[in-house]
């Protein structure tokens, strides 16, 4: 389980150290949010990226919309920190905030636009959370953001934890993480629980590149070492048994090279939504 202690503090230094490849893993997770998102991105108004680690949605954004305000908001400073200095010299620089989006918000509030990259399957109250996030936005503003679909989809991470021999994590209740919001019945009804209407859900099936570069069945090692579920089984092991499970790691991750990339595929769902009317 991830929560938001992770995510300011240890989580959130090693995605900024490893940014490279982790922007790498969700390029296709970005293309199909950002397409999503320029469906409905007003011209004018302040849009929120919110949990926008590096800043890849809130710079896409601002490219597109030069006439919007755009902010990303996130709780690690270290991955703020690389997300400011992503922006360079771009016309329409985004502003960055570190902060608790769930504090951030109401101070930004009325919005015209919310959206995330894998950015809100954390809170430790769903309801709670999305329910500030409705308060904060403008009535009939859209909300679009992208999430992992079940965990059992997504072979990025079932495929190297089979191979490890690790017995498949039985999908239940609501727990922050990955894959919180999986359930895409769950998840429709949380939204409409916590104030938004016209929920739609589309499943997407994306690459996702682990490995790339002159030997990348190692930078694949090196990405599972340090980010996702194996990051801390590969850490905890003893110098022997580590040494066994990335022996069986490299074999299958060799299998899966496509185009000189270790590529596996994600299942990931893009959500949109609307503000409802708030009730009394």
């Amino acid at each position: 389980m991830t929560g938001a202690a992770d995510w300011s503090g240890r989580v959130g230094d090693v995605w900024a150290a490893e940014y490279a490849r982790t922007e790498r893993a969700f390029s296709a997770t970005a293309a199909a949010l950002d397409a999503a998102i320029a469906t409905v991105a007003p011209v004018s108004g302040h849009a929120v990226d919110l949990g926008c680690g590096v800043g890849g949605t809130t710079l896409a954004l601002a490219a597109a919309r030069p006439m919007l305000q755009v902010t990303g908001i996130d709780l690690s400073s270290s991955l703020i920190e690389v997300a400011r200095w992503r922006v360079g010299e771009a016309a329409a620089a985004p502003a960055f905030v570190v902060g608790d989006v769930l504090q951030v918000l109401p101070t930004l509030a009325p919005l015209d636009l919310l959206v995330s990259r894998h950015g809100l399957m954390f809170f430790a109250d769903p309801v709670a959370g999305f329910s500030v996030l409705r308060a904060a936005t403008a009535l009939d503003a859209p909300l679009v953001f992208s999430c992992f679909a079940a965990r059992s989809e997504n072979e990025w991470v079932t495929v190297p934890e089979r191979t490890l021999g690790l017995s498949p994590r039985v999908e239940g209740a609501y727990a922050p993480g990955p894959f919180a919001l999986g359930d895409a019945t769950f998840t429709r009804a949380l939204l409409h629980q916590s104030g938004w209407t016209d929920v739609q859900l589309r499943l997407h099936r994306v690459d996702y590149v682990v490995g790339s570069g002159i030997d990348p069945v190692e930078d694949a090692l090196a990405f599972y070492r340090r980010i996702g579920p194996l990051a801390s089984l590969l850490s905890t092991a003893s110098p022997a048994e580590r040494q066994s499970l990335e022996t069986r790691l490299r074999d299958v991750l060799a299998s899966r090279i496509r185009d000189g990339a270790v590529t596996f595929s994600a299942a990931i769902w893009i959500i949109t939504a609307r503000a409802g009317k708030e009730v009394a």
